[in-house]
């Protein structure tokens, strides 16, 4: 696992870049929106595990924690960030 704070690893510019381009897209694009997070992770079983840990933190942030980008309208996001939580268990442990 790795140990760099979150504060630090978010500011990888491919995320900044994928984080700029999604901003008011959700309500609209959602089903694009996750496209472009699952394009900047790439396969998530061999992907580095700061993207993961960036991915993650972005969908429990606040716009996902109060409902405004809602999981429960859009299943896909909840199927993401079970396969994202999974995936760094499995590492965690292995």
């Amino acid at each position: 696992m790795s140990d760099k704070p979150i504060s630090e690893i978010v500011k990888d510019p491919e995320w900044q870049k994928t984080r700029e381009k999604m901003l008011g897209m959700w309500k609209d694009r959602p089903n694009w929106c996750l496209s472009q997070i699952r394009h900047y992770i790439g396969n998530i079983h061999s992907c580095d595990i700061d993207k993961l840990r960036i991915t993650m933190n972005y969908l429990v942030s606040s716009g996902f924690r109060t409902g405004v980008i809602s999981s429960i309208k859009n299943p896909p996001i909840a199927k993401l960030r079970a396969e994202i939580s999974a995936e760094l268990k499995k590492r965690k442990y292995s």
